[in-house]
């Protein structure tokens, strides 16, 4: 078999590999890209991705309440909203800057925004942004299948990761390997 053959014939195959992989994973490099741009553009949103950062009295970390208040008074607002949503802390983002603390919940997607000065509840959001994150790295069947490890995050991003890899490197050989033959002949 001659060089320019061998050549052919290795593009060919290329050539199924990525139709093949491209065919099977396009859905989810469709999924990944559409979640990446927004969010990219979560803090362009105007608040409907990410819910604006409401601005609290005092930045002045003197004058707030203890986390232990504002963490109580976050938890009775969302309870207070609805009670059927889990009223179990997941973080507290302390925006000293802004005088406020964001308390977001296991289970749910919802952030209570409270004032650090006052533990007052300055909003009630929904955080849409998390929703999105958790579709473009796969952990959100980890929390639909209550998976515990990550397991099915890991086995998408490296499915995902692999093949994007795999598709990178016969792409450049489907593109290489006519200018090749080309000159070959």
């Amino acid at each position: 078999m001659s060089l320019l053959e061998n050549i052919v014939k290795r593009t060919r195959q290329y050539r199924k590999l990525h139709r093949y992989i491209g065919s099977v994973l396009v859905i989810f490099f469709f999924t990944i890209a559409a979640t990446g741009v927004l969010l990219g553009w979560k803090k362009h949103s105007g608040g409907y991705i990410l819910p604006n950062t409401e601005k609290g009295s005092s930045a002045n970390l003197i004058d707030w309440k203890s986390l232990d208040t504002l963490a109580s008074a976050a938890q009775l607002a969302l309870y207070r909203q609805d009670s059927s949503l889990n009223t179990t802390i997941d973080r507290m983002d302390v925006r000293a800057d802004k005088g406020t603390v964001k308390v977001s919940f296991k289970g749910n997607f919802y952030e209570v925004q409270i004032d650090g000065a006052t533990a007052r509840v300055l909003a009630i959001n929904l955080r849409k942004s998390d929703i999105i994150e958790q579709i473009h790295d796969g952990s959100l069947l980890d929390v639909a299948f209550n998976s515990n490890g990550g397991w099915f995050k890991l086995g998408y991003t490296s499915i995902l990761g692999l093949g994007l890899l795999i598709l990178s490197v016969s792409g450049f050989w489907l593109w290489y390997n006519p200018k090749r033959i080309r000159k070959m002949k």
